[in-house]
């Protein structure tokens, strides 16, 4: 045997050079500087927190107005909500459309904890900093001042705890009107939901076909699992997924190979009809054709996973066959889901999906075998001694038993229904707040009661300049009461003075009937959680800017420079004539997208 030494040929070897710094088309956006040199920075700031609070300080208080709303894509909106119209409102000047982002999320954080009080919010952070900017002039320490009012709000905290109170049944429709726009109707008909399902129910709002708003009481379930992926989303603007007349699949076991679910999903496709599937697990690679195929519009499905975890996932998935009448598909039952068929799909009248929770509504088919499953449920209560055992089993029966309240919303027009939609949520929201912490008494007067209490914190704090930190909240806390009265037509001193001048923490101004009274025995009642929320991000935002000293922005550049450059940079060749160029710039675009708010 003859053994070969000789090398291999050398190969060409090819060294590829990186692209130089110099040659890549790289440009850094350039920044314009706002410095505070004579309140220059923070007077730009105010202008556009000015200009936020006074185009939503219309809507507050009972005898507030609406803002109008222009949709470039449908009728124009008419709403009496804060938070909807923050979210339409962008200045064109950018330092003051920086003011206008922060005060923002004083609102929004508001309304995503509590559900209600972004106008508030709004306007007490609007006092805060007002009042704040005037103390920053004279050349006080603004770390201090703002240490001073945080300091002071989380001692009122503790005040508005002790002034609180649990709300009572008969108080719920009050506290739902009061948040609809002392609209007593609204406020029934979610007083009249909770009795139905009781303070732990489940009450969605939703479109209706109808002129008048309707209550309907369905049998459901809610539990604590999101959709897998935001690709499954059917509404984009409240990222949910929706579908009516929606069938089960519930599988105990992980799917991780596509082609197990090709015969059930061909089923649904050539059927059309849409399905929820719910799984212990769900690994990438079978997802990712669901997926492909709902984009594509072949397919309407969602996908999460199975509620708890162990023997209690298990139980769970069993609660949920009960409530559809679907069968399980488990390996332990000699069931495959390569041969699942759709007679072991389960049906429900309506599934409401949102990052964090499902909601499954039932279309009464079974009402008998969920009554049979809630007696045996409750017959294992009986006979178990364990507590842990027993808090869990009593879940189980409070999901099966528990009906869903659906309040259909009915209008005339779109707008109007839109408008009663968001009161709605509003007065839902407020009253679940309510039940969370308890009340207080509302209007306003809570805010300016706890103004009351402030002397007595300034003696725990450490100096004069925190002192007159707790100043400024002082003064700020009466702003929300001053602008309910001169939304009102009165003049919001007097009123003030007026309140001010009693010593018993339940006597307010009646703005809706002009009268001074017992707001707790007129019905006129705020939540705590609401209350206390908007107390605390007002503080937190207004102590963010009096401390800010410079502001950095993107310099705004001409729109007819920035089309040339691109047509430019993505052609790949030059202008075809000398003209072309100029034509470039004689380019007149269309007008910038900002919003420009004008009072009537």
């Amino acid at each position: 045997m003859e053994c070969f030494t000789k090398p291999f040929p050398a190969l060409p070897t090819r060294i590829s050079k990186k692209p130089s710094i110099s040659k890549l088309n790289v440009k850094a956006v350039a920044k314009e500087l706002y410095f505070n040199h004579d309140g220059a920075a923070t007077e730009k700031l105010m202008a556009g927190i000015n200009k936020v609070a006074e185009v939503i300080g219309v809507t507050l208080g009972p005898k507030g107005r609406n803002v109008l709303l222009e949709n470039k894509y449908g009728p124009p909106k008419i709403v009496n909500d804060g938070e909807t119209v923050l979210k339409q409102i962008e200045l064109e000047d950018p330092v003051e459309n920086v003011g206008v982002k922060l005060v923002r999320q004083a609102g929004a954080r508001t309304n995503d904890l509590a559900g209600d009080g972004c106008t508030t919010s709004i306007v007490l952070a609007q006092g805060l900093i007002a009042e704040g900017v005037k103390v920053m002039a004279v050349g006080l320490n603004p770390v201090q001042v703002s240490r001073g009012i945080e300091k002071t709000a989380r001692a009122l905290v503790s005040e508005l705890k002790l002034m609180s109170k649990e709300v009572e049944e008969h108080e719920l429709a009050d506290v739902a009107a009061i948040s609809a726009g002392n609209d007593h109707g609204m406020g029934n008909m979610i007083s009249d939901a909770l009795k139905k399902v009781g303070r732990e129910g489940i009450i969605t709002i939703q479109k209706g076909n109808c002129i008048e708003n309707q209550l309907h009481i369905a049998e459901g379930m809610k539990f604590d699992r999101g959709y897998l992926s935001p690709y499954f989303v059917t509404d984009r603007q409240q990222m949910m997924v929706e579908y009516h007349d929606c069938k089960v699949l519930l599988v105990d076991k992980k799917i991780s190979n596509p082609r197990e679910m090709f015969k059930i999903l061909d089923s649904a496709v050539k059927e059309k009809y849409p399905i929820l599937i719910v799984a212990e697990e769900i690994e990438q690679t079978a997802l990712a054709p669901i997926i492909r195929n709902k984009l594509r519009g072949a397919l309407k499905a969602v996908a999460i996973k199975a509620p708890s975890f162990g023997e209690r996932k298990s139980h769970c998935l069993d609660d949920i066959a009960v409530l559809t009448g679907a069968t399980v598909i488990r390996d332990e039952m000699g069931l495959s889901l390569e041969n699942a068929h759709k007679d072991m799909l389960g049906s429900s009248s309506k599934v409401v999906i949102t990052r964090d929770s499902t909601l499954i509504v039932s279309d009464g088919s079974t009402r008998e075998t969920v009554q049979a499953r809630v007696s045996q449920i409750q017959r294992l209560i009986e006979n178990t001694q364990e507590k842990f055992q027993k808090k869990i089993l009593s879940e189980r029966v409070a999901r099966l038993s528990g009906g869903i309240a659906i309040i259909q919303v009915g209008a005339h027009t779109v707008v109007e229904l839109k408008d009663k939609q968001l009161r709605l949520e509003d007065a839902l929201n407020a009253t679940k707040a309510a039940i969370e912490e308890g009340v207080v008494v509302g209007g306003g007067c809570c805010l300016l009661r706890l103004s009351t209490k402030i002397d007595s914190i300034k003696h725990n704090l450490d100096n004069e300049e925190q002192k007159i930190g707790a100043d400024i909240l002082r003064k700020a806390l009466a702003y929300p009461v001053r602008r309910i009265a001169e939304n009102a037509g009165v003049n919001g001193n007097v009123v003030i003075d007026k309140i001010l001048s009693s010593d018993n923490e339940r006597y307010g101004y009646n703005a809706a009937k002009g009268r001074y009274e017992d707001l707790m025995a007129a019905g006129i009642l705020d939540p705590v959680k609401v209350v206390r929320c908007c107390l605390e991000h007002a503080v937190s935002v207004a102590k963010t800017i009096l401390m800010a000293d410079a502001v950095v922005v993107e310099v705004k550049e001409p729109m007819t420079q920035m089309m040339a450059r691109t047509m430019r940079r993505t052609s790949g060749i030059g202008p075809a004539s000398p003209n072309a160029e100029q034509a470039m710039y004689d380019y007149e675009p269309p007008v910038p997208t900002r919003k420009t708010i004008s009072f009537m």
